[in-house]
């Protein structure tokens, strides 16, 4: 328990401070949360508004000192990284294969 008066008010202080804070912190990490939802189900148009919602959350937080710069760019960045693999590897889908159709087609122009 502080003794002087100053002791004291910090202690009001920073209790005031912790709860305006909490909610901040519990809305970044409820939007970083969605948008790792929305990357590993595979919608990717919505997770890229989701990233955007978590990233600006994330530069908020940091800009009124709850938490670090370095911090809310490092967890932007692993965001983004998630995102990006996504959409890669839902690039990368295996291209259809031939119909009959055209390999009817081109076995008759060879014949011809």
């Amino acid at each position: 328990m502080p003794h002087s008066k100053s002791a004291q008010k910090r202690v009001r202080v920073a209790e005031k401070r912790r709860l305006r804070n909490r909610s901040v912190q519990s809305q970044t990490k409820t939007n970083i949360t969605k948008a790792e939802r929305l990357i590993f189900s595979g919608e990717l148009e919505a997770a890229r508004e989701a990233v955007l919602a978590a990233i600006s959350s994330l530069d908020k937080a940091a800009e009124k000192g709850i938490i670090h710069p370095n911090n809310a760019a490092r967890r932007k960045s692993r965001l983004m990284q998630k995102l990006n693999q996504a959409q890669a590897s839902s690039a990368v889908e295996p291209e259809p294969e031939e119909s009959e159709e055209t390999e009817q087609t081109e076995q008759t122009e060879q014949n011809k």
